[in-house]
C-alpha cells in the first residue's frame, strides 16, 4: 500500500525527489477545471491502495513553477520519478488495466492481486472455505474495487450463490467501461447456468451447457473450443447462442487476452 500527497514548491524536492530513491513517485500534474483529471484522479487513488508507490497530486495552478519546470502543456500528465530522475508516463485518462501494465513495469506487484491470487488457488486445491474467507476480508479492506467484485462474483457462481453474485454486480454502472462489460458477461453466465438446470432438449445442448459448465470452473479454452465446434455445425442453434457464448468469454476475458486474440481469429474464420 502507498501513499498519496499534495505537493507544492515547499515538498517538491522532498516528498517527490527525495522519495524516488525509496519508491517510484507518480506525480500527478492536474487541474481543478479538467474534467479528464477528475476522471482519473479516483482510479490513480485506488490504485495507490493496491501498490507501494508515492502519488504526488501538482495542481498546476497552484504551482506554476513547478509545471513550467517540466514543460507541463496538457493535464492531466502523469510523470514517473525514480531515483531522482523524471520519466514521462502518460498524457490524459488511461483505462485502469493500462495503467496497472505500467505499474507492473515498475516492478510493483499488487497486494490485492496477490491476495486473489491465493484465493485462486484455494479454489483450485477444492478449500472452499479458505477462499471464502479471503473474499470476504478483501470485501472489507476494497470495497471499491471492481476487479475484486468481478473475481468474488466469479467464486460465487461457482458456488450457485446466484443472488449474492448478482449484488455485487450490481454496483458496476456503465460509465466503468471495462468493468460494466466484465459483470455484463457474467450476467449472461447467471443466466446460462440456471438455463443449464433445464433438461436437454436438443442434440447440442449437452455440449453447449458442458461449455458453461467449464466457463464457470475457469476452463475458458475448453468452453471456447465447444462453442466454436456448434459454431461449425449449427449457427441457428439457441438463436445463435454458442457465437454469443464467445463473445461473452471475450469481455470476461478482456480484448488483449491470448485465448480472446486466438478464438475471435477462428470465429471470423468459422463465420466467413
Amino acid at each position: 500500500m502507498g501513499i498519496s500527497i499534495d505537493v507544492n514548491q515547499a515538498n517538491f524536492a522532498t516528498d517527490v525527489v527525495e522519495a524516488s530513491y525509496q519508491k517510484p513517485v507518480l506525480v500527478d500534474f492536474f487541474a481543478q477545471w479538467c474534467g479528464p483529471c477528475q476522471m482519473l484522479k479516483p482510479i490513480l487513488e485506488k490504485l495507490v491502495q493496491e501498490y507501494d508507490f508515492v502519488l504526488a497530486k501538482i495542481d498546476i495552478d497552484q504551482n506554476p513553477e513547478i509545471a513550467n519546470a517540466y514543460r507541463i502543456e496538457g493535464v492531466p500528465d502523469v510523470r514517473i520519478v525514480s531515483q531522482g530522475q523524471m520519466y514521462q508516463g502518460f498524457v490524459g485518462v488511461l483505462p485502469e488495466p493500462k495503467i496497472r501494465e505500467l505499474l507492473n513495469q515498475l516492478s510493483l506487484k499488487s497486494d490485492l492481486e496477490g491476495e486473489l491470487e491465493k484465493a485462486r488457488s484455494a479454489m483450485a486445491a477444492g478449500e472452499t472455505e479458505k477462499a471464502k474467507a479471503i473474499f470476504a476480508q478483501l470485501i472489507d479492506q476494497h470495497p471499491q474495487s471492481r476487479l475484486l467484485a468481478i473475481e468474488a462474483a466469479k467464486f460465487l457462481i461457482a458456488q450457485d450463490k446466484l443472488g449474492s453474485a448478482e449484488k455485487l454486480l450490481a454496483a458496476i454502472d456503465e460509465t466503468e467501461r471495462e468493468a460494466y462489460a466484465q459483470a455484463e458477461a457474467l450476467r449472461n453466465l447467471i443466466q446460462l447456468k440456471l438455463e443449464s438446470q433445464n433438461p436437454p432438449e436438443q442434440k447440442l445442448d449437452q455440449p453447449f451447457f458442458a461449455a458453461v459448465q467449464q466457463t464457470i470452473a475457469g476452463e475458458y479454452e475448453a468452453a471456447l473450443q465447444n462453442w466454436l465446434a456448434i459454431v461449425s455445425q449449427n449457427r441457428t442453434y439457441r438463436n445463435d447462442g454458442a457465437r454469443k457464448a464467445m463473445i461473452m468469454v471475450f469481455h470476461l476475458l478482456g480484448d488483449t487476452h491470448p485465448l480472446t486474440v486466438q478464438y475471435r481469429k477462428q470465429l471470423t474464420q468459422t463465420l466467413y
